[in-house]
């Protein structure tokens, strides 16, 4: 199992803060919930960053510290959780981290899709055992929900707002009742304490599978803001930057604090449709422009710079990334990016230079 987790390309939040969660046990002496490893404090440490025990607790989430303070305090009673936010607020990141601090295991997730079935929400059946012996405990397959309503879990729920509204309405009975009936059976679940749900949906797609009335009344809604400012998004992607760089073993040196501070603007001004001394305005692309984004741009130059360069990042590793990131409509948004590269970054003197020549080369 160690080694599993050790050859993991991508660990789950309970095994890559496993020291945190244990230092935040020993040290943890408050009242905890049914259900919960952590008391709710714990679990705000957790997320937003402290020290237990002589061990530094890493924040999580780097925002407004009272809004996970409602999360964790939604979580608590019998209404189900909600986050929602533009690309890259951190919204599934967040949810894993609430979901691993106070359970355990953030493992037990839907990943809302517009193919997601009523049977991915409750339970389905291993169809050659069911013809076979008929319908029986071994053929009945769990979903997460499923799994977690057993255990007194929290089941997690990606990009709900992608399902078919009448797939989304299958939550309704299970927020209300708390039961899942399993009537070729003859039986019916029963939540354990400690069960609840967190979804996230993305306000990009508001619209496409509206959720109805009755569903929003049984989530608490949280609305995650995107990075309030600069030094705050220049935080959180140094942050994962340097996280992600361990996790992956790159290979290349993380980039300097200045790279991070260019690519950060770029994508803010880019973002806000205006320079950040709102001296002039910018066309914004067709694409999402958000700190995700960064955070991703900047670990692909790495992986640039480390398979095919010097190992440092530069400005033309920096150019591929910005190119794809930012020109995601061939006709539209490489005019709008070359309005960019000659209206706001020619006009930013020599320390932009290198870059504006990197860019303009890739752009053509």
């Amino acid at each position: 199992m160690a080694q599993a987790a050790t050859n993991a390309l991508r660990l789950p939040a309970e095994v890559l803060y496993a020291h945190e969660l244990e230092a935040l046990k020993e040290t943890d002496k408050a009242p905890r919930p049914a259900g919960w490893q952590l008391s709710p404090r714990a679990v705000l440490t957790f997320i937003t960053g402290g020290t237990a025990g002589g061990v530094t607790i890493t924040p999580k989430y780097i925002g407004h510290s009272r809004l996970v303070e409602i999360a964790i305090a939604t979580l608590l009673t019998d209404r189900a959780l909600l986050l929602i936010g533009e690309p890259g607020t951190a919204k599934s990141w967040l949810s894993e981290n609430l979901t691993a601090a106070i359970h355990g295991s953030s493992s037990k997730v839907i990943q809302g899709t517009a193919g997601t079935t009523e049977e991915q929400i409750r339970y389905s059946w291993n169809y050659a055992m069911l013809l076979a012996n008929g319908p029986s405990e071994q053929a009945l397959i769990k979903s997460p929900i499923y799994r977690a309503m057993e255990e007194g879990g929290i089941a997690r729920f990606e990009e709900i707002s992608r399902c078919a509204s009448e797939v989304q309405d299958a939550l309704i009975s299970i927020l209300s009742e708390k039961t899942i009936s399993v009537p070729e059976l003859g039986q019916e679940l029963s939540a354990s304490k400690g069960f609840s749900i967190i979804a996230t949906a993305n306000t990009r797609d508001r619209g496409v599978n509206e959720m109805s009335s009755a569903l929003k009344r049984r989530f608490n809604s949280i609305v995650l803001p995107a990075p309030a400012d600069l030094e705050t998004e220049l935080d959180i992607v140094r942050r994962r930057v340097r996280e992600l760089s361990n996790s992956y073993e790159i290979g290349a040196a993380l980039p300097a604090d200045d790279t991070i501070r260019k690519v950060v603007t770029i994508f803010r001004e880019l973002r806000l449709g205006t320079t950040l001394d709102s001296k002039e305005k910018v066309k914004a692309p067709s694409g999402v422009i958000s700190t995700a984004e960064a955070i991703s741009l900047l670990t692909g130059s790495m992986a640039l710079a480390a398979s095919f360069g010097s190992g440092e990042v530069e400005e033309g590793d920096l150019a591929a990334g910005l190119q794809g990131a930012i020109v995601k409509d061939e006709e539209k948004d490489r005019l709008v990016w070359k309005d960019y590269l000659e209206n706001v970054m020619k006009k930013r003197g020599s320390e932009w230079r290198p870059l504006y020549n990197a860019c303009r080369e890739m752009n053509g």
